[in-house]
């Protein structure tokens, strides 16, 4: 069975950091590219960090320099340490597979964890 499992998500103020942890398992982990993504209300979900198999990693441009994706195939897990946080970075945060993430429904995606920023 399918599980993605996201906590770490927290409230913090602007300029603060979180480390969020995504535990999955029923996928074949070590040989994924893994994303994590957020989706704020009433917006889209968007692609944040993205990680290979082999390590490389891609970022959008709103996050780069202030957060980094890694992770631990012994653990099956994902993570995504955050520095500097911005009220705009307030959404759900999800992870999930690269090949998962055109699907909608809980078969691809987790319940998520939460971000919420302060000024």
């Amino acid at each position: 069975q399918v599980q993605f499992v996201e906590s770490g998500g927290d409230r913090v103020q602007a300029g603060g950091s979180l480390r969020l942890s995504c535990t999955t398992s029923g996928i074949t982990f070590g040989i994924s590219t893994m994303g994590w993504y957020r989706q704020a209300p009433g917006e889209q979900r968007e692609l944040v960090a993205q990680i290979t198999s082999e390590g490389d990693t891609v970022y959008s441009d709103s996050v780069k320099g202030r957060l980094t994706i890694s992770r631990d195939d012994a653990k099956n897990t994902l993570y995504l340490h955050m520095d500097n946080l911005k009220p705009e970075d307030t959404a759900r945060y999800f992870c999930t597979p690269d090949y998962f993430s055109d699907y909608d429904g809980p078969a691809y995606w987790g319940q998520g964890t939460q971000v919420t920023v302060s000024a």
